[in-house]
């Protein structure tokens, strides 16, 4: 069924109803998630203590389409969740995302204890559908065909106090034969510019000091609203917002990446010196079937212009391996343009089919073991220039904005973790000063290693700051709080950075 209405006046529910989001997938999906979070809240849930598992009055699943297990994963989880419905009178579920937008109907036959099925384009709606089911007692399948409204109007319960997301676009018009995305995020649409600026402002005025601009094709931003260079002329502007200490973008594609963007990349210095460009695969064969619009000749200019232009960024990419008809050729121009731009990072996929995708249907499927041979072969190489291409920070003094929980062995090593400029992970020596989240610190790099940089000297300098200010205040809040009102949703700190991937994730820019 589908609807075109807004999401309905607010509803109200007893404070002591819990909810928990189960979040899978890209950057979007995350950020979603922090959507129905504030949702939820502003409707008078609070979250279940983290690690609930289940144990929750509400359980959120905001799902991926874009892995072929997809579907195997999520009617999992749902059929364990089932007992635990039956035995909690009131308990409801709720399944939204990419999945939901794709499979409708099918969801609550497969598992007909859900409550509420909502898709990509109307995640506004789920409180009133929670209300309509438990009133009604009989699920709500509400699947809305284009946007109602653009989704950073919704109320948001952000994950972290110092770094934000923030959506310049929604959608996407690439046909890229390996991605569903397009079919289920539906065409492009971009915010306006004074929207994009004034979301920025106020979060900074909240404490934040770095904002990630998103969307499915960050730097086709424009091509809605009739400016081929409105992102540059985005990027320029962010760079006259005072307070606002770092930016960064995710995802760029190739075809849209313009000399304007690495020239307002270079002169905008709050504007980090990171990219992540999506190769996908070297071969122009794979790369036509693939429908990426680009080639390695042009694939390599653009890494050579960001080089020039800003030489000490650290590039990042994503590379699917086994693509169908994918020979040992094709795979060797595919580790030969991993050998030409060195890229500091990469997210590696062994190819699999998305079903509804044309890629899903083409012939010469690769056989598993030999796509396996492959990206075990591609992952080598990547780990031997990360290792490389870490070493040459190794002396250098760098400023990093401390980071919440992303150093796991940090306890024990009496060690705190942060983001270099170019997003390196550095973990650096304790100082006796008392450093929060958000605070921007001065280290010398001591030691690297494939996926981190160690800086076991003193800290140089401590810079506490508004960001860290604001990580205190919510702490505070947070512990103030009555019991169960803990994180449910997984921490994802600040914006999630770009690591080597070892097969998980979407690979879908």
């Amino acid at each position: 069924m589908t609807s075109s209405s807004d999401r309905g006046p607010a509803v109200d529910v007893r404070s002591s109803k819990t909810y928990e989001i189960r979040t899978y997938g890209c950057q979007m999906n995350v950020h979603d998630s922090e959507r129905l979070s504030g949702l939820l809240e502003e409707a008078g849930y609070v979250r279940a203590p983290e690690g609930a598992d289940g144990d929750a009055d509400v359980v959120v699943f905001n799902t991926c389409a874009v892995r072929e297990n997809a579907d195997n994963r999520l009617y999992g989880n749902l059929g364990r969740l089932a007992p635990r419905k039956a035995q909690r009178p009131g308990m409801q579920i709720a399944v939204g995302g990419c999945l939901a937008q794709k499979d409708r109907d099918t969801i609550v036959k497969k598992a007909p204890w859900v409550d509420v099925v909502f898709g990509t384009h109307n995640i506004g709606k789920l409180p009133v559908l929670l209300e309509r089911a438990r009133v009604q007692e009989e699920a709500q399948i509400e699947i809305a065909e284009s946007l109602e409204a653009f989704p950073s109007t919704l109320p948001t319960r952000r994950e972290s106090a110092y770094a934000a997301w923030v959506s310049i676009s929604v959608g996407c018009n690439n046909t890229c034969t390996f991605c569903i995305v397009p079919a289920l995020r539906g065409k492009e649409k971009d915010r306006r510019p004074g929207d994009i600026l004034a979301e920025v402002e106020a979060l900074v005025a909240e404490g934040v000091s770095e904002i990630t601009l998103l969307g499915q094709n960050v730097n086709a931003y424009g091509s809605d609203i009739g400016d081929r260079e409105a992102f540059s002329k985005l990027l320029r502007a962010c760079g006259g917002i005072d307070g606002l200490e770092r930016v960064r973008f995710t995802s760029p594609h190739p075809r849209d990446f313009t000399d304007d963007v690495i020239a307002a990349m270079a002169e905008t210095p709050n504007v980090m010196p990171q990219l992540h460009m999506p190769l996908q695969s070297g071969s122009d064969t794979v790369l036509k079937a693939m429908r990426r619009s680009y080639r390695q000749e042009r694939y390599l200019g653009i890494i050579e212009k960001v080089r020039a232009a800003i030489p000490h960024a650290a590039i990042t990419t994503d590379i699917i391996v086994g693509f169908p008809g994918e020979t040992e050729e094709d795979f060797e121009q595919t580790l030969h343009v991993v050998r030409e731009a060195r890229f500091a990072q990469a997210f590696t996929f062994q190819y699999s089919k998305r079903p509804g995708t044309p890629a899903a249907t083409m012939e010469d499927q690769i056989p598993k073991e030999v796509v396996q041979a492959r990206y075990e072969r591609l992952v080598a190489l990547q780990e031997e220039i990360s290792w490389e291409e870490n070493k040459k920070q190794v002396g250098r003094t760098l400023e990093l904005m401390v980071a919440e929980g992303e150093g796991r062995k940090d306890g024990a090593t009496h060690r705190l973790s942060g983001r270099a400029p170019d997003n390196r992970l550095v973990h650096f020596t304790k100082p006796e000063q008392d450093v929060r989240p958000g605070d921007v610190v001065t280290v010398e790099v001591t030691y690297a290693a494939p996926h981190h940089l160690l800086a076991e000297g003193a800290v140089l300098d401590v810079r506490r700051t508004r960001a860290g200010d604001a990580w205190e205040k919510r702490n505070a809040a947070e512990a103030a709080k009555p019991a169960g009102v803990m994180l449910g949703l997984p921490k994802i700190g600040a914006p999630a950075p770009l690591p080597v991937a070892t097969g998980s994730g979407c690979g879908c820019d």
